[in-house]
């Protein structure tokens, strides 16, 4: 028998306590570490990727050893027969570690984007830390409405049948599509955007709006920013379902989606003068979207 190992009605307390916890995360990032304008070098931002993803290894640890101590006492749990609470400990810490490193993965189709957009913009690198920080701040926003719609989707038998043939589909049309340039003016978006509001040729340093002869305009840091969040949105609905195939736990899901996220704009600097050198990249992404879309149809 089925049965949600963390319900949201019984672990709000646990969305709530992480949430803050990575807002504090994002407020010490932005308010201490990089306070001013500044380029990243590579030496940063390879500390910064040890620390993310060690941070996720610690919360694995510690969700396992949660999960230990909570299940014996979980009177829903207690009842059912056959369940063997120190292998469903074990088993909701693996989903976690795998399903990190499956959006970890793909997340990294991100960086490629983020290249071109902050500089099809024109955006200096002590600026793109800014810019990368509110569009991770943007994509928490967005993948936890997805992740909260996908909860109730992936009930629905038919509806996991067609995320799994969604997900195949993309890979294979990921694996032998062509490559294309970036063309953020054809974006229906944005050029909605610069019907309300008008956009400033040149940068005002970090300011995303500006005021000029008393009408407010946007900046192009502002522009790029819109840019990502969009493409952040359309991985989205690559990722989420993806992370459906590995667990039905919303909570795994969040937690583990979150933490990949976190660790992005670290990948970002630490790979953003080599993306050139990722020529099969593509193929071993679509190879996973392809396997996690069979394992999801199977």
């Amino acid at each position: 028998m089925s049965v949600d190992l963390f319900p949201f009605q019984q672990y709000w307390w646990f969305y709530a306590a992480f949430t803050a916890f990575v807002l504090l995360l994002l407020a010490l990032d932005l308010g201490v570490f990089h306070r001013d304008s500044r380029e990243v070098r590579f030496r940063e931002a390879t500390i910064w990727c040890v620390v993310w993803v060690s941070l996720a290894l610690a919360f694995a640890y510690g969700f396992y050893r949660y999960a230990l101590w909570r299940f014996p006492r979980d009177p829903r749990l207690a009842g059912l027969a056959g369940f063997d609470p120190t292998a469903a400990a074990r088993d909701t810490a693996l989903e976690f570690l795998t399903g990190y490193i499956v959006e970890y993965s793909l997340s990294v189709d991100n960086i490629f984007i983020f290249v071109l957009v902050l500089s099809y913009f024109a955006i200096p690198a002590r600026h793109q830390h800014r810019v990368l920080f509110y569009g991770i701040l943007g994509a928490l926003v967005s993948r936890a409405a997805f992740i909260a719609l996908g909860s109730v989707l992936m009930r629905i038998s038919w509806v996991v049948l067609l995320f799994g043939a969604f997900l195949i589909f993309t890979g294979i049309k990921m694996m032998f599509a062509p490559e294309k340039g970036l063309e953020p003016e054809k974006n229906p978006v944005i050029r909605l955007f610069r019907r309300i509001v008008p956009v400033t040729p040149e940068l005002y340093d970090q300011r995303f709006f500006v005021r000029l002869n008393g009408v407010l305009h946007a900046t192009p840091l502002f522009i790029a920013l819109l840019v990502v969040e969009v493409t952040d949105i359309i991985f989205a609905v690559d990722s989420v379902p993806a992370i459906y195939a590995l667990t039905d736990e919303p909570l795994i899901v969040f937690t583990s989606n979150v933490f990949a996220i976190l660790g992005l704009r670290a990948m970002y600097f630490l790979l953003a003068g080599a993306v050139g050198r990722f020529h099969m990249l593509k193929y071993g992404l679509s190879v996973v979207l392809i396997f996690v879309g069979l394992k999801m149809v199977w």
